[in-house]
């Protein structure tokens, strides 16, 4: 398979400047929907609305597209005015963005390939949109599609409001216990961020938003059981009781035709996918769903890494399922320096001729650290010997802790921070190591190590392995899917058959409440180490 020839770009407005590289395939307007500089849009990239306005300062670029022609004049042409989203660099070059867009906090992502195909509706449907969510502790993510036809709309991201009350799902839940107005002000934070995440798609990618809201005939609501709870207006008190860990939880919303009203969908039917048991949601099923895992005849393990981490190991006949609070150090947050990927966040780590190399997203300045780059950062530190096994510094440290670029305190980790780090790892990797061993199997034993959520996609894997978050295996064998959940979602909203798929997954899965178990207990404190993953517990 050829690689994918990247080009360097730098994009100015009168107040912001970044870099930015694209393949040739790549339109401009595309490559700047991942960044906070985005363009003005309001016709999904076909070139028709010709809002998207942006001059070229140099730099080899593609000639000038019929739709440019249209709507530019010669003489802006010949000035350097194009049409970012007709625009694609042959090379390295500059641009200028006179008017960009609002600030947003909603970003498009780019469409992971699906394991398989979806199958099209093709019934006649008076409704044709579709809506899928997938409701995350950190991140709201969402993918807007024509049913009938099949034809992705749209998809963002956005950070899930709700973070205000609490960073983790327990804090949230405390904090939905306080009143009857903390409940109904926690459940509309999540509803209003849905539907705001959905106008930054019809604005941007068809251009009306109101006639199109009207035609959404189908809603589709994955998320971990929190989420769920708290978006549908519950109290949340079953997810505190024991016995329902091992069985069914239903959240329905509290009035789903002031729901409707608030989002200006009156004829959408609004399907919460309920979660499994206790705190393992929905958001783990259309993992499971999308990748296929249960449907392997070789053992697979699947690791959905967040803020409620949720794990799924399958030995080729049943389906064994946890939960751990992997807690905001997997989401970049909770620590000094912590950051959400998103830009000025260091997401990569190297060292080279004795000199630090750090790269952020979107090129930003260093801002701090979300969590694939911390996990390098650790790594490294280890292999240099700054750090011991313990995950104490070799070395006392200053106040302000273990700057990786001098004078920027953004740049630094400190020793609270590994500690946090420690205690998510060990919690994921203990419950990895239990699982397999209630299914009988060895890390030997595995086909394939599927890494789900925004983690994985800039994650180390030697990295991972080194300080034992993953199991050591063959990389060959491990397969990332960063928006695992959203992808299984979208399976049920356009393909007829996902929804038996999906119900024969829940009948294959045994849920286990690690709490209570001993071994699992000794195999934390064994992990919490900055080493390769404990298998098995010694006492």
């Amino acid at each position: 398979m050829p690689v994918e020839t990247l080009h360097s770009l730098s994009v100015r407005s009168d107040t912001a400047e970044i870099r930015i590289s694209v393949s040739e395939a790549t339109s401009v307007r595309d490559a700047l929907d991942l960044t906070e500089l985005r363009v003005r849009a309001a016709c999904g990239g076909l070139g028709s609305c010709g809002a998207c306005l942006i001059k070229v300062l140099a730099g080899e670029f593609n000639p000038a597209t019929l739709a440019e022609r249209q709507k530019l004049l010669p003489g802006d042409l010949a000035s350097g005015l194009r049409l970012a989203c007709q625009l694609k660099a042959r090379g390295s070059g500059a641009l200028y963005l006179e008017r960009p867009a609002p600030a947003s906090q909603w970003k498009s992502f780019q469409q992971m390939p699906r394991p398989r195909p979806v199958v099209e509706i093709a019934a006649n449907l008076q409704y044709p949109y579709g809506l899928a969510v997938d409701l995350g502790t950190t991140h709201i993510r969402l993918s807007l599609w024509h049913r009938q036809t099949g034809r992705h709309i749209g998809s963002r991201i956005g950070i899930n409001p709700q973070v205000a009350f609490g960073a983790d799902v327990l804090t949230r839940l405390d904090a939905n216990r306080l009143s009857v107005q903390d409940r109904q002000r926690l459940c509309r934070t999540a509803r209003l961020a849905v539907i705001d995440g959905v106008r930054d798609i019809l604005s941007r990618d068809l251009g009306e938003i109101t006639p199109i809201l009207a035609e959404i005939g189908q809603v589709r609501v994955v998320g971990n059981s929190v989420m769920l709870a708290l978006i549908c207006g519950g109290d949340g008190n079953a997810l505190y009781e024991l016995e329902n860990w091992r069985q069914k939880l239903v959240f329905q919303p509290d009035d789903p035709s002031a729901w409707r009203r608030e989002w200006r969908m009156p004829h959408a039917d609004i399907g919460i996918e309920q979660p499994l048991a206790g705190f393992v949601g929905s958001d783990l099923l259309a993992d499971l769903l999308i990748t296929g895992m249960t449907a392997q005849a070789e053992p697979c393990l699947l690791a959905d890494l967040g803020t409620n981490t949720e794990i799924a190991v399958w030995d080729g006949q049943s389906v064994w399922v946890s939960s751990v609070p992997g807690g905001p150090a997997f989401e970049g947050v909770g620590m000094r320096n912590g950051l959400a990927a998103e830009a000025g966040a260091i997401y990569k780590v190297g060292k080279a001729r004795q000199h630090w190399q750090l790269e952020t997203i979107s090129n930003s300045p260093v801002r701090g650290f979300c969590a694939s780059g911390f996990i390098d950062a650790i790594a490294l530190l280890l292999r240099e010997k700054h750090l011991k096994p313990s995950g104490r510094f070799a070395e006392p440290r200053p106040e302000n802790g273990f700057c990786f670029v001098s004078n920027c305190v953004h740049s630094a980790i400190f020793a609270s921070d590994i500690d946090i780090f420690q205690r998510a790892k060990a919690a994921t990797a203990a419950a990895m190591a239990q699982l397999l061993t209630m299914a009988g199997l060895s890390v030997a034993d595995l086909q394939t190590l599927w890494i789900c959520g925004s983690l994985g996609q800039h994650l180390d894997l030697d990295h991972a392995m080194g300080v034992g978050l993953l199991p050591e295996m063959a990389v060959d064998r491990i397969k990332r899917f960063s928006h695992a959940s959203l992808a299984g979602c979208q399976e049920l909203l356009l393909n007829p058959d996902a929804m038996a798929q999906f119900d024969q997954i829940r009948r294959l899965a045994t849920v286990i409440n690690l709490g209570g178990i001993s071994e699992y207990e000794v195999l934390f404190i064994e992990n919490l180490r900055l080493q390769p993953l404990a298998m098995r517990a010694t006492s």
